[in-house]
């Protein structure tokens, strides 16, 4: 082969090799398409997810009332509702005891209550300073368990006890409590809140 032949041949390799080397790499394929599919399943997911945790939160409303909590049962009475283990009801305030509660109520609402009179009204206080009109019992609150035998038969029976100002009937309620009494009530305040309400005790030979 001649020189000239060559050099030309030399000339046509290199700008072979330039080309090559300028030429772009080729797409891959469906990159772009496979990316934007991603995105979307990806949007599309996270839609689902917040559905499904909008829709638990409405569910878990409506199955406790809007509270977040479980409303537990409780048993009714005459004149009040249990709604809750402890807070007020539509007569009266739940007070949570040991192995059950008692509700509280006001020197107004036990007058309400004396108008239609439907359980055992207890005075604990001792000593004896005088009781309320309608009181069935005198039993001082440290006297209950000894004297049982005075109570309703019925556990299921509404006993109301007081004392002076509320103390002492509370520890009176826990006992009834103790006893298996499950209707028990107390006077908030005691006499000190039935006096303040313009009310007046009666004195007997207890």
């Amino acid at each position: 082969m001649s020189k000239k032949r060559r050099s030309t041949a030399v000339v046509h390799q290199s700008d072979r090799r330039g080309a090559a080397r300028t030429q772009a790499p080729p797409e891959r394929p469906g990159f772009a398409t496979d990316r934007r599919a991603q995105l979307a399943l990806l949007v599309v997911v996270m839609i689902l997810v917040a559905i499904v945790v909008i829709g638990s939160d409405f569910v878990i409303g409506a199955v406790t009332g809007g509270s977040g909590q479980a409303t537990p049962t409780g048993t009714a009475t005459a004149t009040a509702t249990v709604a809750t283990a402890a807070g007020p009801t539509q007569f009266g305030v739940i007070k949570p005891g040991i192995g059950g509660h008692w509700t509280n109520v006001s020197a107004d609402q036990l007058a309400q209550m004396l108008q239609k009179k439907d359980f055992t009204l207890i005075n604990v206080k001792t000593p004896y300073m005088g009781e309320i009109d309608g009181t069935d019992l005198y039993i001082p609150y440290d006297q209950l368990k000894g004297r049982a035998s005075e109570l309703p038969g019925d556990k299921g029976a509404k006993i109301l006890v007081y004392c002076r100002s509320g103390g002492e009937s509370a520890v009176a309620a826990q006992t009834l409590l103790d006893l298996g009494y499950t209707n028990v009530w107390n006077l908030d305040g005691g006499m000190n809140a039935w006096t303040a309400s313009g009310r007046q005790l009666i004195q007997k030979n207890r």
